[in-house]
């Protein structure tokens, strides 16, 4: 190992910002005296036997080698403003550790968490460290407190250096720490088979994995009831009300939103991924909500839900909803151990472009527009049906294919089910009347021993009970 590995745990000398006033020696010399140290209770984390387990696993994967994984570091916003840090996935899921500069390192089987422990009063760095320092960001916990929280055997990230320098057959969670990254030669193939390994070691939840899952969904629907309690300052404010409803529930009971949630009304609802949020809601329009809260333990929903303004659909878009409700429904009656994981896409898009086929716009039958060669149906449904669900809201995905998408469920898979259509503004291949209109139904599956189980169910889903849903919030 190089003498690169110098760059992990080295610690800046804490300074004043350009804003900030100076400091004289007198009262550096002042603040470095009469602090008390208490102590504080640190009890184990309810995941840390869980982590345990996912370790061990681990280390019989890669028994011969020096195994990194890294936590991530604060990433600028602009100027001196940090984003909100978020952990890395895989070293959550084999940790618990939710702090930022931590690498885990798996030693021939041997664990150890290095991260940056709370500074002690003997320096300056918890009144004059902007980033760290306990009087800027908080107090961070110590070595000892960690080690009881976690489970886990822990040492400061200064000592990281020189443990890499002695590591000559690393294998390194790539692209989470760029300082880490710089420290470790690189093995693309050695990299890349832990970066799959660790992905695939993750689709199967564990109970204490559902748990949350069930948690994040629990949460998220209570998020969308919020809306559309406050569905009248929806149509005075627009896109951003609901964004900013469903952030306040997502921050109350959770710890953020799962990803940027997507308010889209009228044509709005056709752009996939829209995150502006920006929009008017208007009566007589479709409003698509596409959000899920990350619950405190980092584990998400995704749920979508496709809502008339007015509180009732037209007869237009209460077919184009109940198409695309039928197609989920054939997607979700798919999910079960044993089949294929592209089944409940195919069950859905069979349904699609049969419907699609019955509103006279397939330029085909719907049978060869199913035919892989054509696929035509897909300019209307542009995405897949659904991936899987856990820590990220598209989990797990750098597993291999044949564990994947070329793979089978199984019990303690989770994933989403979402058929959607979409009819763009500027589409002259479609009856002016479906222009502008987006339609998406979105729930969480568990795939159990003898099916599946809808994590969501509780939100309303047929056209008959959103409406009601409706009546009876707004």
């Amino acid at each position: 190992m190089s003498d690169k590995a110098q760059q992990v745990g080295t610690e800046e000398k804490p300074t004043t910002r350009s804003h900030d006033e100076g400091v004289s020696d007198a009262y550096l010399e002042f603040m470095r005296t009469g602090w008390a140290d208490p102590a504080v209770d640190s009890l184990e984390e309810p995941v840390a036997t869980w982590a345990a387990k996912r370790r061990s696993r681990l280390a019989e994967r890669f028994a011969d080698d020096v195994v990194v994984v890294p936590a991530g570091s604060l990433k600028v916003r602009n100027n001196d403003c940090d984003y909100p840090f978020r952990v890395d996935s895989a070293h959550l899921w084999l940790t618990g550790n939710q702090e930022s500069d931590a690498v885990f390192v798996l030693d021939h089987g041997q664990p150890t968490l290095y991260f940056r422990p709370r500074a002690s009063r003997q320096t300056d760095e918890f009144f004059r460290d902007a980033r760290y320092g306990e009087f800027w960001t908080g107090r961070r916990a110590s070595l000892a407190e960690t080690e009881e929280r976690l489970g886990l055997p822990c040492r400061p990230i200064d000592d990281l250096a020189g443990m890499l320098d002695k590591a000559d057959n690393a294998r390194l969670l790539r692209g989470v720490d760029p300082g880490v990254d710089a420290s470790v030669e690189g093995d693309a193939d050695r990299d890349g088979e832990l970066a799959t390994a660790l992905s695939e070691m993750r689709l199967v939840k564990d109970a204490w994995e559902i748990d949350q899952l069930q948690i994040a969904v629990d949460i998220t629907s209570r998020g969308f009831d919020d809306c559309l309690t406050e569905w009248d300052q929806v149509l005075t404010h627009g896109e951003r009300w609901i964004d900013g409803t469903f952030y306040r529930r997502a921050r109350t009971d959770g710890n953020n939103v799962g990803y940027h949630s997507i308010v889209g009304a009228g044509s709005h609802a056709t752009v996939l991924h829209w995150n502006d949020n920006d929009g008017a809601v208007n009566r007589g329009d479709l409003l698509l909500l596409d959000m899920g809260v990350e619950a405190k333990s980092l584990y998400t929903a995704d749920i979508t839900r496709t809502l008339p303004v007015s509180g009732t659909f037209t007869p237009l878009q209460r077919d184009l909803y109940t198409l695309v409700f039928n197609a989920q429904d054939a997607g979700m009656a798919a999910v079960r151990p044993g089949a294929a994981y592209k089944a409940f896409h195919q069950a859905a898009m069979a349904v699609l472009a049969h419907g699609l086929s019955d509103l006279g716009l397939l330029p085909v039958s719907a049978e060869e527009a199913l035919d892989p060669e054509s696929m035509v149906y897909r300019r209307w449904t542009i995405h897949g049906t659904g991936h899987m669900l856990g820590l990220d809201v598209h989990d797990c995905a750098q597993a291999p294919p044949a564990s994947y998408r070329e793979g089978t469920l199984a019990a303690g898979h989770v994933l989403t089910v979402e058929p959607g259509l979409y009819f763009q503004t500027d589409d002259e291949l479609v009856p002016e009347e479906l222009r502008g209109i987006g339609v998406r139904i979105e729930d969480d599956l568990l795939v159990t021993e003898d099916g599946n189980r809808n994590l969501s169910a509780a939100l309303p889903r047929t056209p008959d009970d959103v409406e009601a849903w409706i009546g009876r919030l707004r």
